[in-house]
């Protein structure tokens, strides 16, 4: 009988699997409230699925009224203490938590890649960037300033600080599980917030070993309260109508943020909304063709394009459109396709079937209407939820995927012939939350950024986010910013001491 070694590859694929297994093994999957992980009030738990395999990987509690009502209620009875803890207090446990993120790269990373698809290479990526936001934050936390003057007739002393907004309620999606709660649990730490925090029931297990490394970083007991379901509004509803949250911060589509904003105005509670996108991709007949191509790789298939960030429409003048299309359909052609854990792996699955069905339809819709289909096409058979890197080329503008967010890795080209044409074309949407142009032209970059109609522009590059900068978007693409300095503002209240000034003296 002949013995046939295994491969490196295969070895390293075991490995990671096992390695996998055993790390999903160890994290809590409970509601976490007051400190204490436990089951479901109900007893009822879901399935994490991975979206390679279609496999089952763990059971969490599937948390309903009773939990949220536990959770709001431990969070309002916390937020005075925890609101008058010294920030320099709350700004070691954030650098601690930072830390902590990093030593455990590895292990986050293949979590994260387990339940959500995306390639391990990528998943240590988002990692580091999510623990970004604890160390940006940690030095905010002992920035929160205010403002002392005199009135303009010199009678009143004004005197301005701001207090923690209280009790806050985040809601994170599955694209990026690591980097939406950091980049929310964050400046409410920092500012001084009570949390309840619902995670997406398709990607909780990264988020349950945050909650451990920031107890481990000493986050007291109450301040931050998780509860995951599979019926969002059965939770999320109960602490909106409780009148004892006073800030929501949401990412997610633009429908249930137009929800939440409907359920806010009930108690008057501060909002923070990151919406859907619709982003606008332009290359202009003077870009560096490289530069553009190697901007649409990143834009397009950073989480292989399932991000409110993604390139959705690339316009490209139509002078060099056939030779855009070619390059970038040569690039992604060559990408591999297959489980994140396997090395070498440069594209994972979409996060479930319907997300998959939905990329099908919109390119199959655009095809019907005369695209030309450059490279990729159709799903990937067998086991997991893959779809190839695809370009569309010749694409018509009446295409569903125009105006729909496709969340997939399908690149539709659209060609244009003029700066007013492509910038009309850039703002039919009701959504602004970012855009990307490419030129040699300085002036006409700043003429985009005055035109088109986005909270972030990018150009001559294909990636925004970063923890020092202002990430959101204008129209149905949400209010309100994360990151950067402004982030912080969005949990602090504003207090205004009027105090009268003896000017006899």
């Amino acid at each position: 009988m002949t013995h046939t070694a295994m491969s490196d590859t295969s070895k390293t694929d075991t490995i990671m699997s096992s390695r996998a297994e055993q790390l999903i093994a160890a994290v809590p999957t409970g509601v976490f409230i007051d400190g204490k992980w436990s089951g479901a009030a109900s007893g009822k738990r879901c399935d994490v699925v991975n979206p390679a395999t279609g496999e089952t990987i763990a059971s969490i509690a599937d948390g309903g009224p009773e939990d949220a009502r536990r959770a709001i209620e431990v969070a309002a009875r916390t937020q005075a203490s925890w609101g008058r803890t010294p920030p320099r207090v709350r700004s070691e446990i954030l650098r601690r938590a930072y830390e902590l993120v990093m030593q455990r790269q590895d292990d986050l990373a293949v979590i994260m890649t387990s339940e959500m698809g995306k390639p391990f290479a990528e998943a240590r990526g988002e990692v580091a960037y999510a623990a970004e936001f604890f160390r940006w934050f940690s030095e905010e936390a002992v920035r929160i300033g205010g403002d002392a003057t005199v009135s303009g007739d010199g009678k009143t002393r004004i005197i301005v600080t701001k207090a923690p907004v209280g009790p806050c309620v985040l809601v994170t999606p599955w694209n990026f599980p690591l980097a939406m709660g950091t980049r929310k649990i964050g400046p409410a730490i920092a500012a001084g917030c009570t949390m309840v925090f619902k995670p997406a029931n398709l990607t909780p297990l990264t988020s349950f070993a945050l909650v451990e490394i920031l107890r481990e970083a000493g986050l007291p007991d109450g301040v931050l309260n998780v509860v995951c379901t599979s019926d969002p509004g059965s939770v999320v509803e109960p602490w909106m109508s409780s009148g004892l949250a006073r800030k929501v911060s949401f990412t997610g589509s633009t429908a249930v943020g137009v929800t939440l904003l409907e359920q806010a105005a009930e108690h008057v509670m501060r909002s923070s909304m990151e919406l859907g996108g619709n982003a606008p991709f332009i290359v202009f007949a003077d870009a560096d063709l490289d530069l553009a191509v190697e901007g649409a790789m990143v834009a397009k298939l950073r989480n292989m394009g399932e991000a409110c960030t993604a390139a959705n429409r690339m316009f490209v003048h139509h002078s060099v459109a056939g030779e855009f299309a070619n390059r970038l359909s040569d690039r992604m052609s060559a990408l591999r396709v297959g489980d994140g854990l396997q090395e070498g792996t440069d594209i994972g699955p979409l996060v479930e079937p319907k997300a998959l069905s939905k990329v099908e339809a919109l390119v199959a819709d655009a095809v019907r209407r005369g695209a030309r289909v450059v490279c990729g096409g159709a799903a990937v058979p067998g086991a997991g939820y893959f779809y190839p890197p695809t370009v569309l080329a010749d694409v018509d503008p009446a295409s569903d995927l125009m105006s729909q967010e496709i969340f997939g890795p399908v690149a539709p080209i659209i060609p244009f012939e003029s700066e007013a044409e492509v910038v009309a074309l850039a703002n039919d949407t009701p959504w602004g939350l970012v855009g990307y142009v490419f030129t040699k032209d300085v002036d006409r970059a700043f003429r985009m950024n005055e035109a088109i109609e986005v909270g972030m522009l990018g150009v001559n590059t294909g990636l925004v986010s970063n923890p020092a900068a202002p990430f959101g978007g204008i129209k149905s693409s949400g209010l309100g910013r994360e990151g950067g300095r402004l982030g912080i503002e969005e949990f602090l209240d504003v207090r205004y001491l009027a105090m009268p000034r003896d000017v006899g003296a």
